[in-house]
């Protein structure tokens, strides 16, 4: 069995590691739902190709991909190697689902129902996130000096970029900061002082779905760096600068958040006008008349 003390050891050294809280936090639970699955069968490759094709049945390729790279991770830390199965091949999708693609227009209502409902804080963090491109894990890097300096260093999985803080953006931060009596240090946290984790982020933003008619599938933290993305791409059109933004070492990885929507895809086919027009029975063309041989070798129309 995969014990209690196996699991704090494995986030104990992925925090040697100087892994990312959040990264820790994640594969800390994959590893925790592995060895509720497992129980007391023994831990075999045969046992995770098993797992992979259960976890198929309900999670998306990708889902499964971050699964399985967290156990291989601590398969290798255990001297276990020999449990490492393949991971999904999957090709990169041309374009999004229609359902998991928040749009400018979606954005700017949840916006409305936060401010509308005396949500401020929440409104903010929208905000920052949207305008600046940062994930939710670097608000702690949003302090009242950053607003004050119209910059923040973020250090985050062993690097450190600048990001930089829009001039509206610096000034109602500055105003919330006064009105909170926030005078130094981060910006957003708890009633107990701590900053605010994405927990509770998301489960704001999930409570103005219903305010804002909005479906609550596109809500998350996340969706508003893809939307950042999307509308940085399509101003500047600079792929490389765009990646060193977001912070990411691998182009592909920002190929992904730039992606079109289904919708903007069809638009883009339709453009190319390369079907003909659909026309009823009735308009169609009579088909010439082919001839026929007669039985006696001669032609007849």
């Amino acid at each position: 069995m995969i014990t209690e003390e196996e699991i704090r050891n494995f986030a104990a050294r992925l925090r040697y590691e100087e892994k990312a809280p959040a990264t820790v936090e994640k594969y800390s639970a994959a590893l925790w739902r592995f060895a509720r699955w497992l129980g007391e069968t023994p831990l075999t490759k045969e046992a995770v190709i098993s797992y992979r094709e259960h976890l198929l049945k309900t999670k998306c390729a990708q889902t499964v991909n971050g699964t399985l790279g967290a156990l291989h991770l601590w398969f290798s830390q255990i001297g276990r190697e020999d449990c490492r199965v393949k991971l999904l091949r999957v090709q990169r999708q041309a374009f999004l689902k229609e359902n998991r693609e928040l749009s400018e227009e979606e954005y700017h209502r949840l916006l409305v129902a936060a401010e509308k409902s005396g949500r401020r804080r929440i409104s903010l963090i929208m905000q920052t996130i949207c305008s600046t491109g940062i994930r939710v894990s670097e608000l702690v890097y949003i302090t009242v000096e950053a607003a004050k300096s119209g910059s923040a260093d973020i250090h985050m999985k062993g690097k450190i970029r600048t990001v930089l803080l829009p001039e509206k953006l610096r000034t109602l931060l500055l105003q919330y900061a006064k009105e909170q009596g926030i005078r130094t240090g981060y910006l957003f946290r708890t009633r107990s002082g701590k900053p605010v984790h994405r927990s509770n982020v998301n489960h704001e933003m999930k409570k103005l779905c219903a305010l804002a008619g909005v479906d609550p599938s596109k809500v998350f933290p996340h969706n508003l760096r893809h939307l950042f993305a999307r509308l940085f791409y399509a101003i500047e059109k600079n792929l490389a600068h765009l990646a060193d933004v977001l912070g990411h070492s691998r182009l592909e990885t920002t190929r992904i958040y730039v992606s079109v929507s289904a919708s903007a895809h069809e638009k883009i086919l339709n453009q190319m006008n390369l079907v003909l027009p659909f026309r009823s029975a009735e308009a169609a063309p009579e088909r010439p008349r082919q001839a026929k041989r007669k039985q006696s070798g001669t032609w007849a129309d």
